[in-house]
């Protein structure tokens, strides 16, 4: 009966182990989105400011600019254009998350007061702080399937243009190459853009660690703010859509460094490697793990050795001869 007892505990303790280490790892990582437009009204007419708290897919992300934020009406040339723009920006960070927002210690407050004006100073605004980040596919190949989607009769990509940072599968969209590019592609397009056509403009951030590596002085902020003064000075009407997706720009930028390094070593003895916070955080975490099933099975062999001891629980007097 001891015995008995004694696994049922051990089973208790070692799957609430597991269930909170699951919890814990399972959880997902969050990214914030807001979509605003100076240009569009709502059904009333009045200012139009929601927030959707939900914790949301990539993908549905993408459904819902193109339905609630009404990218459908405009990029699709078979629907009826109700309130056209000229010009459908989206900026892909790499290092924004939700917590960034909610805290006021935040990696970047620039940008998010940034954002925070500009999404409070439009006509329309959709935000969407609870965004799971998407691990299989980037953010830019679900732009591009949700536009396949919304639009299946007549998607034209000579109004598409993607920034030479952004990795998409279609060789034949047109790619840019920095800032000054997208100025200038914005200014032609003002001459040549025909009544009722709607450019899709998409700009991917390189991230803080390719910045500082190229010599780059653009930061987040400041491509958003030099990009969106140069669509309203040229007088085009607009809608904008900024979205975080740090966590596959982390493990594509990870992959390419260990490939790097691994090149230099075929033709160097000495390769330096290093590990980064997210390895050792993975390391002290798997040895956490480890260290704490040694000493589970030590417990666990320790009371079945324990409960294993048989002794009489009475002793014979002995006969006298």
């Amino acid at each position: 009966m001891m015995k008995i007892q004694i696994g049922a505990v051990a089973l208790l303790v070692a799957l609430s182990v597991a269930s909170l280490c699951e919890i814990g790892l399972a959880s997902p990582n969050t990214v914030p989105a807001f979509l605003w437009s100076p240009h569009l009204q709502s059904a009333n007419g009045e200012l139009d400011e929601v927030v959707n708290y939900q914790v949301m897919s990539a993908k549905d992300l993408v459904g819902s600019v193109f339905t609630q934020g009404g990218w459908s009406n405009f990029l699709c040339s078979e629907k009826k254009l109700e309130q056209p723009v000229d010009v459908a920006l989206v900026f892909i960070g790499r290092e924004l998350l939700s917590s960034d927002v909610s805290s006021k210690r935040n990696s970047d407050s620039a940008l998010v007061n940034t954002l925070s004006n500009l999404f409070t100073a439009s006509n329309f605004s959709l935000a969407f702080p609870y965004i799971a980040a998407p691990e299989e596919e980037r953010m830019e190949n679900l732009l591009l399937s949700g536009l396949e989607e919304a639009c299946p009769n007549n998607v034209e990509a000579s109004n598409i243009v993607f920034s030479d940072s952004c990795f998409v599968e279609d060789g034949t969209i047109q790619k840019l190459s920095d800032l000054q590019s997208f100025k200038d592609h914005l200014l032609a397009r003002r001459e040549t853009r025909k009544e009722g056509e709607t450019d899709l403009v998409v700009l991917c951030s390189e991230g803080s660690e390719s910045k500082s590596q190229a010599g780059q002085s653009h930061s987040e902020r400041e491509s958003i703010l030099e990009l969106v003064s140069s669509v309203e000075q040229s007088g085009s009407k607009y809608t904008a859509l900024y979205v975080s997706d740090p966590y596959w720009y982390t493990s594509y930028k990870t992959l390419q460094r260990f490939l790097a390094e691994t090149a230099k070593g075929n033709s160097t003895p000495e390769v330096a490697t290093a590990c980064d916070e997210l390895c050792k955080f993975k390391s002290s975490l798997l040895e956490g793990i480890l260290v704490g099933i040694v000493f589970l099975l030590i417990l666990i062999s320790g009371l079945c050795c324990m409960a294993g001891i048989d002794t009489p629980t009475r002793f014979e007097t002995p006969q006298d001869s």
